[in-house]
C-alpha cells in the first residue's frame, strides 16, 4: 500500500518537471499540427498535438519514479498513464497544454501547463506554468505561493492588484465583456489555467471563466490554479458569489478570481450580463 504523497514533496519533485514540460511546449510552438481526437463533441476538446503528449510524458516520468501509487486524471492517453493504478486516495490531475486550439495553435492568448495533487477530493498542491510568458506558480495548501520567472528561482509571491487587465474565457459573451470594458478594464482572452491565476500575473488584476460545456461546469483541470490564487489571498468565487468549492467535482458554472472586492464586484456584474446565476 502506497502512502499519500506529502504535498510539499510533490511540489519539490514536480516543479522542475513542470518547467521542462513548459519548455517542451514552448520549443514546439509553431512546429506541430493539430491531429484531433475522435469522438469529442467540440473542436476545442478534440484538439491534440505532439506537444500535448510530449509535455505530459515529461510530467509523468518523475511522477512515476517518486509517487507510483497515485491514480491519474490526465488529459491525454499517453504510454505512461497505464502504469498508474486506476484507483487511489491520492489523485493527480494533469493538463499538459491547456488551451491547445485557441491559445497554443491559434495564439489567441496565454496557454498553460497544469498539474495538481488531490487528496480525497481536494487539491493540496498545485502548479501552473504559462510557457509563452515564462511564468511558473506553485502552492501547497496552508504554505502560500511561490513564483518563478524565466530560469529564476521560485520565491514567495505577494498578491498585487496592479494593472487593469482581466483575463476571460474565449467565448465570453459580448455583453459580459462590454460590462467589464465600461468599468475601464482591458479584456483579454486566455486559457482556463491563466484565468485561474490571473491576479497573480504581472499587470493583470482579475480573471473570469464561464463554463459553456454541457452541463456547464468548470473542469477539474481549470480548478488547479484556483487553489493557487486562494492560497495567495485572492478572492476566488463561483457564480453565486460564494467561495469557489474546494471539492474538485462540486458544481460551479463560473470561476471569478480577483485581487480586491471592487474588481470582484465588476466580475459579478459581468456574470450577470452573461446570464449565469
Amino acid at each position: 500500500m502506497h502512502k499519500n504523497p506529502k504535498p510539499s514533496d510533490f511540489v519539490k519533485v514536480i516543479a522542475p518537471a513542470l518547467r521542462r514540460a513548459a519548455a517542451v511546449a514552448r520549443d514546439l510552438e509553431g512546429r506541430v499540427a493539430n491531429r484531433p481526437k475522435a469522438g469529442e463533441p467540440t473542436a476545442v476538446k478534440a484538439a491534440l498535438t505532439d506537444a500535448d503528449t510530449a509535455a505530459q510524458e515529461v510530467l509523468l516520468g518523475p511522477l512515476l519514479d517518486h509517487f507510483p501509487g497515485v491514480c491519474l486524471r490526465a488529459e491525454e492517453e499517453t504510454p505512461t498513464v497505464a502504469r498508474f493504478p486506476e484507483k487511489a486516495d491520492a489523485s493527480v490531475v494533469i493538463d499538459p497544454i491547456d488551451g491547445t486550439l485557441r491559445f497554443y495553435l491559434e495564439g489567441g492568448g496565454p496557454y498553460g501547463v497544469m498539474i495538481g495533487l488531490a487528496i480525497g477530493n481536494e487539491y493540496e498542491a498545485a502548479l501552473v506554468a504559462l510557457p509563452r510568458e515564462r511564468y511558473a506558480f506553485e502552492a501547497v495548501r496552508g504554505e502560500g505561493v511561490r513564483f518563478a520567472e524565466g530560469d529564476g528561482v521560485a520565491r514567495p509571491l505577494r498578491l498585487s492588484s496592479e494593472g487593469r487587465r482581466v483575463l476571460v474565457s474565449h467565448d465570453l459573451g459580448e455583453g459580459a465583456a462590454l460590462a467589464l470594458r465600461s468599468r475601464g478594464f482591458e479584456v483579454l482572452p486566455a486559457c482556463g489555467g491563466a484565468i485561474s491565476v490571473a491576479p497573480l500575473i504581472p499587470g493583470v488584476c482579475a480573471g473570469l471563466r464561464v463554463a459553456t460545456n454541457d452541463p456547464p461546469n468548470v473542469s477539474i483541470r481549470g480548478r488547479i490554479g484556483a487553489m493557487i490564487s486562494a492560497e495567495a489571498g485572492a478572492l476566488v468565487c463561483c457564480e453565486t458569489g460564494a467561495p469557489f468549492p474546494r471539492d474538485i467535482d462540486a458544481p460551479a458554472r463560473a470561476l471569478l478570481v480577483a485581487a480586491n472586492p471592487e474588481d470582484l464586484g465588476a466580475l459579478q456584474d459581468a456574470v450577470a450580463e452573461a446570464g449565469v446565476s
